[in-house]
C-alpha cells in the first residue's frame, strides 16, 4: 500500500494527521477517479458519532462537489450500512468517515465501490497518486458543479435489511446491547425490539466525545456485568462503527469472534448453506477453533491478519463465512463487509432454533490459553530479526515441544516497531516461559524491549 491508505482506509488523529485539507483532496481525487465518460459520480457519505465527523464530512463533500460529483448524505449510520446502501441507491461509491474501535480523537476515511466492497488497491493507488503528486483536476462551473442530496430513509432501509435476516421472532429472549456510544446507538435497540426481544441497551447516548470510551467491543466488562445482573440470555457489544461484535453468554463469559464463527459455521453446515464446507479465519484465530472445525468436518482456510484479506479470500474462492477473533465476521451471502448487528442476528437465529443456552452453544469451541508478548524492535531491524537463524531455530524448538496441542506465531507488525510473539497451548505456565525464551533472542541481539 502507499503512504495514505492502509488496510482499512486513511486513518489518523483528526485535524492533525487527517486534516480538512487532506479530506477535501481525498474527496476530489476519489470522485475524479470514479468519473466515467458517461456521467459524474454519485457518492454516498456517512459517518459515526465522533465530534470530528461533521468537519471531515463537510470537507469531503466540498471535494466531491468541486469536481462535479453528487453527494448522497445518509447521516450517522454503521459502516456495514454503507456497504448495503451503496447498492440500494445504485451509487458509484460510498465513503464512510469513521475510525472504528479507536478513541474519539482519531477518525478515518474508508471507500466502498458500487458493489459494496472496499476499493481495489489499484483505485486507491490512483487516488493516492493524484494527492501525493498534486496532479491537476478538472473543476467544472455553473450547472456542472455537484450538489448534496439528503437520504432521509437510509437509516430505516438499513433497519429493514437487518430485520429481514431474522429467521424467526426473538420473543422470549432477553438481550443486553452495548452500542459503544457509536453508530449503532440510534438503530440497534429498535431493530432487536422490533424483532420481539426484550432489550436492555446502554452506551447509546453519543455526545461526540464518548465513542468507545470504556464501552463497546474492546471494553465488554460492563456488558458482562449487566447480562448476569439482569438475568439476560445473551449480550452483544458493538464497536464505534458497528462492523464488529463481541458477545457475552448468560453467565457473563465472553464469547469472542472465534466462537461466534464456530457456532455459525456449524449451523450453516447443518442447514446446507456453508459454501464448500469452509470457514475463513486469520492466523490469529485460536487453535481451538481449528480443532473444533476439524471435528465437525469443516475446512479451515487461514489468511493474513485483517478483514480485507479474509474478504479477498472469500470472494476469490466462493466461501460464505469468515472473520477475525476480534469479532469482525463476514456473512458474504448477506453483506459485503463485517456487520456487528447482522452477526448478532445470525447468532440469535442459531440460539433460538437450538433451544440451547449461549454458553452451551459456545462450548463447541474450546479456547486454548494464549500468551502474547510484544517486543519493541526498531523498524530498520525488523526484517533482519524475522530472518534471524537463532530466532527461527528457537521457534522451531518450541513448536516441536508443543506438538499438535499448541502453536507458535511470530510476526512483525505492519504499523508499529513491534514483533509480536503469540503462543497457544494447554499449559499456561509453559507457554508463558517459552514465549519469554523466544523474546530473549530479540532482547539480546536486537536491543529489543518488551512492551508492557
Amino acid at each position: 500500500m502507499g503512504k495514505l491508505f492502509g488496510t482499512d482506509g486513511v486513518r489518523g488523529v483528526a485535524n492533525a494527521d487527517l486534516s480538512c485539507e487532506l479530506a477535501l483532496k481525498i474527496g476530489a481525487a476519489g470522485a475524479s477517479v470514479l468519473t466515467s465518460a458517461v456521467h459524474m459520480p454519485r457518492i454516498l457519505l456517512g459517518a459515526d458519532t465522533r465530534l470530528s465527523g461533521d468537519m471531515l464530512c463537510a470537507a469531503l463533500t466540498a471535494g466531491i462537489c468541486s469536481v462535479g460529483g453528487d453527494v448522497i448524505d445518509v447521516g450517522v449510520v454503521p459502516t456495514p450500512a454503507m456497504a448495503y446502501l451503496v447498492r440500494q441507491y445504485d451509487a458509484d461509491a460510498a465513503v464512510m468517515v469513521s475510525a472504528s474501535h479507536n478513541s474519539m480523537e482519531y477518525n478515518g476515511i474508508k471507500w466502498f465501490d458500487s458493489k459494496g466492497y472496499k476499493l481495489s488497491d489499484a483505485l486507491e493507488d490512483k487516488i493516492e497518486e493524484i494527492i501525493l503528486n498534486d496532479l491537476p483536476l478538472t473543476y467544472p462551473t455553473g450547472t456542472r458543479v455537484g450538489h448534496v442530496i439528503v437520504a432521509r430513509r437510509a437509516r430505516d432501509q438499513y433497519k429493514d435489511f437487518l430485520k429481514s435476516k431474522a429467521q424467526e421472532w426473538f420473543d422470549g429472549l432477553k438481550i443486553v446491547l452495548d452500542c459503544a456510544n457509536g453508530a449503532s446507538s440510534g438503530i440497534a435497540k429498535e431493530v432487536f425490539s422490533e424483532l420481539g426481544a426484550e432489550v436492555h441497551s446502554f452506551a447509546d447516548e453519543p455526545d461526540g466525545n464518548n465513542i468507545n470510551d470504556r464501552c463497546g467491543s474492546t471494553h465488554p466488562e460492563r456488558l458482562q456485568q449487566l447480562v448476569t445482573e439482569l438475568g439476560a440470555d445473551v449480550g452483544f457489544a458493538f464497536d464505534g462503527d458497528a462492523d464488529r461484535m463481541m458477545a457475552s453468554d448468560e453467565c457473563g463469559n465472553i464469547v469472542d469472534g472465534d466462537r461466534i464463527m464456530g457456532v455459525n459455521a456449524i449451523a450453516m453446515q447443518r442447514q446446507g448453506c456453508l459454501s464448500k464446507d469452509t470457514l475463513v479465519i486469520t492466523v490469529m484465530s485460536n487453535i481451538g477453533l481449528k480443532k473444533a472445525m476439524e471435528q465437525n468436518g469443516i475446512n479451515v482456510v487461514e489468511t493474513r491478519v485483517g478483514d480485507r484479506y479474509v474478504l479477498e479470500c472469500m470472494r476469490d474462492n466462493g466461501y460464505s463465512i469468515g472473520g477475525e477473533q476480534s469479532g469482525h465476521v463476514i456473512f458474504l451471502d448477506h453483506n459485503t463487509t463485517g456487520d456487528g448487528m447482522l452477526t448478532a442476528i445470525q447468532t440469535l437465529n442459531v440460539l433460538k432454533a437450538s433451544g440451547k443456552s449461549m454458553s452451551e452453544l459456545a462450548r463447541v469451541v474450546t479456547i486454548y490459553p494464549q500468551v502474547l508478548v510484544n517486543v519493541i524492535v526498531d523498524n530498520a531491524d525488523k526484517q533482519a530479526a524475522m530472518a534471524d537463524t537463532e530466532l527461527l531455530d528457537t521457534v522451531k524448538r518450541v513448536q516441536e515441544l508443543l506438538g499438535d496441542t499448541g502453536r507458535v506465531l511470530v510476526r512483525a507488525s505492519g504499523t508499529e516497531p513491534l514483533i509480536r510473539i503469540m503462543l497457544e497451548g494447554q499449559d499456561v505456565k509453559m507457554i508463558g516461559e517459552q514465549a519469554v525464551a523466544i523474546a530473549d533472542v530479540l532482547l539480546k541481539k536486537y536491543k529489543g524491549t518488551i512492551k508492557e
